[in-house]
Formats: C-alpha cells, structure tokens, sequence
C-alpha cells in the first residue's frame, strides 16, 4: 500500500485517563461498542493496542492499517494482522461493506481529505467508529480568545509548527459532515479533559463545549451503502 501523508494517530488522552485494564479510555469505549466476534478493521492502529484488546476481550477477527513501520512491526510481532497503508489514499482498496466495524481513532484531524475518508469508513463497514479531539473545547476557546495563540490541551499537545493535526474541527462540524454524507449518528460520547465520560450528553452545544475529545458511532442508511465517495 501507498505510504502517504501522514495519517498517524494523534496524540492520546493523558496517562492518567486509565482503567484498570491498562487500555486508555477512548478506547475502551470503542470497544464497548463493538459485538463479540465482528469482523473490525482499525485504521492508523498504531501499536495494535486497540486490536489486541478486542482479540483478547471480543474475539473480533481483526485487520489493522498503519502508516509507521514501527507500528506495523509492534502490531505483527503481537501477532496481529496489520499491513502498512494510508488512511488517505488506501481505503478505495477494501469492498462495500467487508467489516462489520472500521475504526478512525484520533487520526481524521491528521487526514488530507476528512470528508472523503469518512465517506469510506460507512462504504466499507456495517458501522464505523469516529474519535477525534474537539476543536470547540472551552479551554481551546479561551486560549484563542485570550491568548490569540493557538491552543494546547492534553488531546492537543503538539506546537502549531510541528503539529500532524491538518483538519481540526468540532463535534458540531463533525454532525453537519455525518449530515451532508447521508451518515446516521447512532451514538456520541464526549470525553472531559480528565478523560472521563461527560454527564452532559444530552445537549450536543453543551457536549460541544464541554467535551475535550468525541467518539461517534456512524452508520449510513441501507439505500446508501453503496453510494460512491465525494
């Protein structure tokens, strides 16, 4: 597969945003959402930690895309089925619906073409699970606002100048993309800075606003399935 722009996996919650079980919150909450024994694939899989978790926790056949050869090599050495490729440029490869799952975690900021990547994680699987900081968080606003600088935050952590991060947005942009490619939002969850589940879910302004990080379960309607990426 192509080795692209860099679609690597930004930045994760901070260390302290732990469960027992050692998986980081994020995506122990993907996880929750995946049926035992679903065909899954994760793009921008990093180290296969995800994968790992759901080989050992839901008995998932699962395939993993990596851009870095570190993780790539991390991945395969755990055993896991995980090939080298580009969120960006590697996607039009798989058939409509091959996965009952597709996972984009913390990685659609960092891709050339949001839109177009997020219209083929629907294409190719049953449902897709999206993860990305929000760019509407309350401390990102104040530092605009008071500092006229661009923002750091534990999902945000990266200088302006060295940053993968190319396509910030908000959980509110990221409802009107579902809603201009036809993407049913079956389930949101937003993520506080402490990176625990926000109790004030039900007001997506407030989620907007009070969320640090998203994950959205998305789905397109059958009628649509195998509609064309745009």
């Amino acid at each position: 597969m192509n080795e692209g722009a860099a679609t690597m996996r930004a930045p994760a919650p901070r260390p302290d945003a732990r469960r027992p079980s050692g998986i980081r919150v994020d995506l122990r909450i993907i996880a929750d959402m995946i049926e035992p024994s679903s065909r899954v694939l994760d793009i921008g899989c990093g180290d296969g930690q995800l994968l790992r978790y759901l080989v050992q926790t839901r008995n998932v056949v699962g395939r993993g895309i990596e851009l870095s050869q570190v993780g790539v090599n991390a991945s395969v050495a755990q055993g896991l089925s995980v090939v080298q490729g580009d969120a960006d440029s590697d996607l039009s490869d798989y058939p409509t619906q091959a996965f009952d799952y597709v996972v984009l975690s913390q990685t659609l900021q960092a891709t050339r073409n949001p839109r177009r990547v997020v219209s083929e994680l629907v294409r190719i699987g049953r449902k897709a699970i999206i993860s990305f900081p929000n760019f509407g968080f309350w401390r990102v606003r104040l530092r605009l606002l008071f500092d006229g600088r661009m923002p750091k935050t534990g999902a945000l952590e990266y200088e302006w100048h060295e940053t993968p991060n190319i396509h910030l947005c908000t959980i509110l942009d990221f409802v009107d993309l579902c809603d201009r490619l036809g993407a049913k939002v079956e389930r949101r969850i937003s993520l506080t800075s402490g990176g625990r589940t926000s109790l004030l879910q039900r007001s997506l302004h407030v989620a907007n606003l009070f969320g640090e990080q998203a994950v959205f379960l998305v789905s397109r309607p059958p009628d649509a399935a195998g509609a064309t990426p745009t």
